[in-house]
Parts: structure tokens; C-alpha cells; sequence
């Protein structure tokens, strides 16, 4: 199977995890699929291959330098790692927001954009998430309650 193949399979599994987040959080169905082990262990194996199995990176690659990571990610199996690696966190990330606005009291349908935005730009939808729960909330923690 060729990264371009991957790709798409990887992307069309985490969609629909997606829209159960924003359309039925709280169903069984999304508990069982996304608040579950199940898609970190459906996509690892892919992100294992990916990185450790497909073509090598160019000499001088790695993590110490910006030009490093440039290398690294000349190789297209590397980007597909690396991409796989944003779909997994990101979805972490959407997944931890929906149970932290039921847990904060939080409407759901506040969320959905956010949960959007965690889709195309992880870090930059979980930052505007808790900026919406520290003006709603008064919460600076993310201390999980038990």
C-alpha cells in the first residue's frame, strides 16, 4: 500500500470520529469509538510503519535543529507519520474537550466550532476552547475531578 493510500485511509477513519463529537458527543456509539482506546489503536500501527518501516530520511535528518526536521521530512512516508501523528493528537484533543465542557457545565453546541478548529489546527482550537471556558468558567486549571 502505497503513504498516498494511507493518507487517505487514515483520514477518512478519523472523520467520522469527528463528526460523532460534534453531532453525538455523548452517545454510545462515540463513547465506544472515540472516548475509547480504539482509534489511537486503529492508526498506530500505520504511524509505527511509517516511521520506523518506510523510506529513510536524508543524512543529517532529525529533531535537533529546524534544518534537521526539514530533512526528516523530505521523505514521504516520514510526513505521513507525521501527519498521522496530528490526526491521532488532534482527535485526543477534540475527544478531551467535549468530556471537559460536560464536566464544566459547558453547552455543547459552544464547543462544535472549537471542535472544528481543533480539527484543522489543533493547538490553535484548543487554545480559543479554553479561552471560551476561562471567560464562561472563571477555571484557569485543568485539574480533572474523579
Amino acid at each position: 500500500m502505497s503513504p498516498d493510500q494511507l493518507f487517505l485511509i487514515c483520514n477518512f477513519v478519523v472523520l467520522p470520529a469527528w463528526l460523532l463529537l460534534a453531532i453525538v458527543p455523548h452517545h454510545r456509539i462515540t463513547q465506544l469509538l472515540v472516548h475509547a482506546i480504539w482509534m489511537p489503536l486503529l492508526l498506530g500501527p500505520f504511524y509505527v510503519w511509517a516511521l520506523f518501516f518506510g523510506e529513510p530520511a536524508a543524512e543529517g535528518a532529525g529533531f535537533g535543529s529546524l534544518q534537521g526536521v526539514m530533512l526528516l521530512f523530505q521523505s514521504p512516508t516520514a510526513v505521513l507519520g507525521g501527519w498521522i501523528h496530528y490526526l491521532v493528537f488532534d482527535l485526543f484533543i477534540g475527544a478531551w474537550i467535549v468530556r471537559d465542557a460536560k464536566r464544566q457545565g459547558i453547552n455543547h453546541w459552544l464547543t462544535v466550532p472549537f471542535l472544528f478548529m481543533t480539527l484543522l489546527a489543533g493547538p490553535a482550537g484548543l487554545m480559543l476552547y479554553l479561552m471560551l471556558r476561562l471567560v464562561l468558567k472563571r477555571s484557569l486549571t485543568l485539574i480533572e475531578a474523579a
